[in-house]
């Protein structure tokens, strides 16, 4: 591909936007508690900028601080923030990209607690929240909505004085406009509900009041959800009548896209939902409207591509791949594709970090993003001879963050290619970003003069680490073996992985129920077996983040995967597993295999050795000093090129 489309302007309204690829609204949950934004996301920002996308949408921008409650985003109630988004919109200008503001008066039922103050949320109506149905949300008055109004009018007229050159509206995903939109959770019988007109009017009348703040000159795009995805939720059918009522009031653009927060999967899609996974809603919108279109969903650049050809959209949206690799215009204007880094789609650094930890975002295979200028791959003073052992994705990352520093760098594989763990993760047809982050990590070798050695297992007395001036040890995970009665009867689930042939007769059983199972249990199921996962505890995927479970498990469910929980494996047979329940009866299941997938432990002998040798030039990472995920192995291996 040429990628002709992607890399030639398009315009929106008379904003004229220098290549088609937009980088999509996201929280990256790191503004002062003041409302106005921080140095680092300024440099977040600048340095997707100076990769060369087209329009960067900064995500979440609240109205007021009551409605940003405790999230660490911005919020425009003040001219106080005026400094920082002046100095954001100058950083992202000088790179020729445009810059937007998605305003949004917050997330309404889209919650699971009281205020800080103890009240419920306010929503369009008295509904429950999502997350927890015992608290009922507030329906707003009629003065409160003509506040919100009015405070669009404001925030809109904030960001234009600091030179933003676009507004979005956040009507998605269920937030608090989306409430008023939809009859599932607008039960108003005022002017603001009952018909598509009245369901329409609050929305229509935060544009107006937008367009009367910022003139005729500034776009407005409306973000918007087409399909909610579950029962009860808005349909497309439902859906498009609002966009050419949208047109109609003078919006300049459409933002669109599926998803609401009781399909989160669509929100955040992980793997499984596989490429360009909510373009298919483009060729509708398009027969509705004339106005620009706008698209975003696990776009890769061959997706934007095929469809901005089609016709069905103007620009392409990114997210997580602009997160993972900022250069992605100027790698496609190079004629680099096989230089761009792919976002494997696991959610954890980025969505992940926020669930969990109320932390700002990074990336699993770009640890820098979130902290640029803080994280700096700098060439060294000295260069060393850095022995590199294990072609995981630790090793792999330390190889190439040490040979971009400068260093003389040799990596020793035992395996005959480079991979490691993920190579067995990647075996699946929906992990195809998994396979394209081995791809990309063999040409970074290629390009950097890392000297790769594969079939070469190194001992601690191996003459190789004599010379070495420092020794970086990610000899990965093995699998835990349990002692149970027949174990040797069983396939280890690294072997189920990369050798499927393997896994013999029709009837898999896979003894547990972690992600690497689940994975490994759909890949069989899609190729045809009778699978069925067996897990001690009461449900499977346990620690999985609630999007990617969300995904993985309708799609075990499709593929007809059986699911039993709260047995415990007792014995492997040859034909099958001993269980027993928790109530102490016993359950024998049939199988023709039987995987073992008891999780993984450091494999640390050889680090261990080395370590006693050669003691303070020697650093242990990855899976071998702590099992965890990719993104763990990837920030660790960055860290430890970093330090020497």
């Amino acid at each position: 591909m040429n990628y002709s489309e992607i890399l030639t302007p398009f315009k929106i309204g008379n904003m004229e936007v220098k290549n088609r690829i937009v980088m999509s609204p996201m929280a990256i949950n790191a503004s002062h508690s003041d409302g106005s934004m921080s140095d680092d996301e300024i440099r977040y920002y600048e340095e997707r900028a100076r990769g060369g996308t087209g329009m960067i949408i900064v995500g979440a921008m609240f109205l007021t601080k009551e409605i940003a409650q405790t999230s660490l985003q911005s919020y425009l109630d003040n001219p106080l923030v005026l400094p920082q988004l002046t100095n954001l919109s100058e950083s992202v200008h000088k790179y020729g990209t445009k810059l937007c503001a998605q305003l949004s008066c917050g997330t309404g039922r889209n919650t699971s607690s009281l205020d800080k103050n103890g009240n419920p949320p306010l929503s369009a109506s008295a509904i429950p929240t999502v997350f927890n149905p015992n608290i009922i949300c507030r329906e707003l008055t009629i003065a409160e909505i003509n506040e919100i109004i009015k405070q669009f009018a404001y925030s809109a007229k904030l960001v234009k004085d600091a030179s933003f050159d676009s507004i979005e509206i956040h009507a998605h995903s269920g937030y608090l406009i989306d409430q008023f939109m939809s009859p599932l959770w607008n039960k108003r019988e005022d002017e603001y509900g009952g018909s598509l007109e009245n369901r329409m009017r609050f929305p229509i009348e935060i544009v107006k009041s937008i367009r009367n703040a910022v003139g005729q000159s500034m776009p407005i795009i409306f973000r918007i959800a087409l399909e909610h995805k579950f029962q009860g939720g808005r349909t497309l059918e439902e859906s498009i009548p609002m966009l050419k009522i949208l047109e109609d009031t003078g919006v300049d653009a459409l933002d669109v896209d599926c998803g609401s927060y009781e399909t989160m999967e669509y929100i955040f899609p992980p793997a499984y939902l596989g490429d360009a996974c909510m373009e298919y809603i483009c060729k509708e919108a398009r027969k509705a409207v004339s106005i620009p279109i706008l698209n975003s969903g696990n776009h890769t650049p061959e997706t934007g591509e095929r469809l901005l050809e089609s016709g069905n959209a103007d620009f392409v949206m990114m997210g997580r791949p602009l997160i993972a690799e900022p250069d992605i215009v100027n790698k496609l204007m190079m004629n680099k594709r096989d230089e761009i880094r792919p976002c494997i789609r696991c959610n954890e650094e980025c969505i992940g970090r926020i669930f969990s930890r109320f932390i700002k975002t990074s990336c699993s295979v770009n640890p820098i993003a979130g902290f640029e200028g803080r994280t700096v791959i700098e060439k060294a003073a000295d260069i060393k001879n850095v022995v590199i052992i294990g072609g995981g994705p630790a090793g792999l990352e330390a190889a190439r963050t040490a040979a971009i520093r400068g260093h003389n760098v040799s990596l020793y594989e035992k395996g005959g290619s480079l991979g490691g763990q993920i190579a067995a993760a990647a075996t699946p047809s929906f992990k195809t970003q998994l396979v394209e982050l081995i791809k990309w990590y063999n040409r970074q070798m290629e390009l950097l003069n890392v000297d790769v050695h594969l079939n070469s297992e190194i001992s601690s007395d191996s003459p190789k680490l004599q010379n070495a001036d420092a020794i970086i040890v990610a000899a990965g995970a093995i699998p835990i073996v349990p002692k149970i009665s027949g174990i040797e009867n069983s396939v280890d689930i690294i072997t189920a992985h990369i050798e499927p042939e393997k896994l013999k007769g029709n009837k898999i059983a896979f003894c547990g129920g972690g992600m690497s199972a689940c994975d490994s249990a759909l890949e069989a199921a899609i190729n045809g077996k009778d699978v069925t996962i067996i897990e001690m505890l009461d449900n499977i995927a346990g620690k999985e983040l609630i999007p990617n479970k969300m995904a993985l498990i309708p799609m075990l469910m499709k593929n007809k995967v059986k699911i039993i929980t709260g047995h415990k494996v007792l014995e492997v047979k040859v034909n099958g597993v001993n269980t027993q329940k928790s109530d102490g009866s016993n359950v024998f299941i049939d199988a023709d295999t039987v995987v073992s997938a008891f999780g993984m432990i450091p494999d640390s002998s050889i680090a261990d050795e080395i370590k006693e040798i050669y003691k303070n030039k020697v650093f242990i990472i990855g899976d071998c000093n702590h099992v965890g995920k990719c993104g763990d192995a990837i920030r660790a291996g960055m860290f430890a090129a970093i330090s020497i």
